[in-house]
Parts: C-alpha cells; structure tokens; sequence
C-alpha cells in the first residue's frame, strides 16, 4: 500500500480567475479512510481527479508512496476509482464487469475466476454474476463497481460520491459495507461526499474543504468539538449550529439572554469586541418563559429517540444570522437566529406556538472572531 501526498497542488479551469483548487497541502496515511467534504464546487471531486490523473496539476506535485505521479497517466499511477454514475459496461454480465481491468492486464483466467469469486462473495453478489447491470437493482451495481475496483488490488481506492443515487435506507447500509471493505482490505482510500453525515460517520479523518482551499482536516470527534472557523462549524453538524451575535467586554461575551466568560487567551486573541457565540442543538436547557433566551416553539420534529424544536426568537423574522458561504464569515445582523434550533428528549411535551426560556450551556459553547471567523483557542 501507499501514502498519497499533495503538495501545493492547484488546478485552474479555463476561463476562471480564481483555482478550483488552491495550493492544497494534504497527506493519507498508509492504509487510512480519509474523507473529502464540503458543499458543490467546494473542489473536492477535482481534487479526486487530480490524484487520479483525470484532472492536470497546474502548480504543485502529488506523490503516491515514494513516487512523483503529478505526470504520469490514470493506468499508471495503480489506483482504482468508483464513480458516482457506477460506469458499468451494459453489455457485459457482473462477472465480466468485475474481471474486466484484470482481463486487459491479461492476467491468467484462474486468477481471474478466483479474484472474481472472492470479490462477489464479500459483496454478496455471487448469485447474480450472469446477470447484466439493467437487472440489477441500484444497490447491487455499486457493489459490482466496488468489486470491480477490489480486484486489482490497487495502491489507492478513490471514490467519488458513490452513494448519492442510491436511496436513503440503502445508503446508510452500503456506507457500512465500504467502511467494513475498507478497514478488511487496509487501502488507501479517498473518498468524496457533500453529506457530512457520511463524512463523519466513515472517515478516519475528514477534510473539509471550501472555496477550492481546505478549512480543516482532523478526526471526526475533533472536527465537531472544536471547528476551525464559522465555516466548519456551519457545515459539521445535523441539525446545523446555532450562531448567535455578541459582542465581548471586560473577559465577558454578552448575547440576548445570555453571558458567557472569556479566558485570557481568547480575549488576547480576539481582533474586536464583536463575537459569534455558536451553540449546537444539544446545548441547550428548554424552561420557562424568562430565564435566558425568550422563544416561542414554530415547528417540533419528533424523531422518538430525540426531538428537535425550532424556535424563532427577538427581532425581525428576516434578519437572520448568516455564514457567507465563500469567506465562512457572519453577515451583519441584529439580532438572534431564525430559528433557533433545540434537541430535547423524544416525546417531549412541547407543542407549537408554546413560550419557553433557553438557558446555553456555556461549557459547550464555541466562540468565534466576528472580523476573521477563526476560532478562539481555549
């Protein structure tokens, strides 16, 4: 196996002033499950692309193990890619859909067969090897793509949002299957989504990526505990984060409805005195009308286990809070987010149109410089 390191590695579009990527500097551990996340033109497929040979390095170089393939083609660089389209030939049966890669390298036909048996057995697939890709079902042929990959047994897995055109309860299920393949096969593997639900719930390490520049690479726990910027913080979470406006004086940020004490390096840290106080929905104590934050229930969203309330709070019901998709920055805003959202125990007996009081927990509170949208460090 191998380690796959870029370095600097830019990618410019014709006719385009800024790169799709920019001067990315990221390296996958031998064997690691790494993920690329981020939202649509964030760069991240292209940066699949470019380590696969698909895509030029316009400044910059990529590595995989001890050697340069910034030049070299796709069949040269051993990788094996999973599109999001499956690229399943239709007029070949699964068996020869799986073999094919092995047959152009004209390997022996026994190695063939047995390469092909083994993969169709992990993948559960070997009781429609004769059939083609129109009888099978949308599950069934990605699994015929991933066999198709698991048998060349490459240096590095890239796969590119392999999961989106599959259905909700099927998806939740294949992503374990690759998560399982994977850590059986410890491959290298890049692997490319916009659902961070994915991102975080497969990787051993996430990369998120904005704007063509990554943001923050780290473990899934670290990502969701402490988010480099308004960006991540925006983007990791389901429901998102709630971002509230303060403003900091005398080691003390101060909110609608809330106060929330500064250590000495975040108040040294800061470039204002204006603060983005993010707060998930766990993070919150539901109670009467009058203690912290007033708010009145819009919409409550039973899930059995968890139930979330969506609350709209002082000011305008058009003047929310925002995070300026390109920069990860708070757009101006005077008063609270529209709405706020609440994760309470299932079942709970809140209803719409009630009045009730959110207290923050100021130990879960992330703070952020309202001018840069960096974090800032505890």
């Amino acid at each position: 196996m191998a380690t796959v390191t870029l370095k600097g590695a830019t990618r410019f579009y014709a006719g385009q002033h800024t790169p799709a990527v920019d001067a990315l500097d990221l390296e996958v551990a031998d064997g690691e499950f790494l993920v690329l996340v981020g939202p649509s033109g964030c760069g991240k497929s292209t940066t699949l692309r470019m380590v696969a040979g698909l895509e030029g390095v316009d400044e910059g170089g990529i590595a995989i193990g001890d050697r340069d393939v910034t030049d070299l083609p796709p069949k040269d660089r051993d990788i094996a890619m999973v599109f999001q389209n499956y690229a399943l030939y239709p007029h070949m049966t699964v068996r020869e859909n799986i073999g094919f890669h092995l047959r152009i390298r004209r390997e022996p036909k026994a190695l063939i067969a047995e390469r092909t048996a083994e993969a169709a057995q992990l993948l559960d697939l070997t009781e429609v090897l004769d059939r083609k890709p129109a009888q099978l079902s949308g599950g069934q042929r990605q699994r015929v793509a991933m066999g198709r990959a698991i048998v060349r047994r490459p240096q590095v897995f890239l796969l590119d949002e392999p999961l989106s055109n599959l259905d909700a309860k099927l998806r939740v299920q294949t992503r374990t299957q690759i998560a399982a393949l994977q850590r059986e096969f410890a491959v290298t593997t890049l692997y490319v989504t916009h659902d961070q639900v994915e991102a975080m719930t497969m990787g051993d390490r996430v990369a998120v990526m904005n704007g063509g520049v990554l943001q923050q690479c780290a473990t899934p726990p670290e990502i969701f505990a402490r988010p480099v910027n308004l960006f991540v913080a925006s983007f990791i979470g389901s429901p998102a984060i709630n971002l509230l406006n303060a403003s900091a004086a005398d080691d003390t940020v101060r909110g609608p409805g809330f106060e929330l004490r500064l250590t000495r390096a975040q108040a040294s840290s800061l470039t204002g005195t204006d603060v983005v106080v993010g707060l998930r929905p766990e993070a919150w104590t539901v109670g009467e009308p009058g203690t912290g934050v007033d708010a009145t229930i819009e919409v409550v969203e039973e899930l059995g286990s968890d139930q979330y309330i969506y609350c709209s709070t002082v000011g305008g019901a058009d003047d929310p809070i925002a995070v300026d998709p390109s920069l990860g920055m708070p757009a101006a805003d005077t008063g609270l987010p529209r709405p706020l959202t609440v994760r309470t125990q299932g079942m709970a007996p809140y209803a719409r149109g009630q009045r009730v009081g959110l207290r923050p927990d100021s130990a879960s509170a992330h703070l952020f410089d309202a001018n840069t949208g960096l974090r800032l460090e505890d």
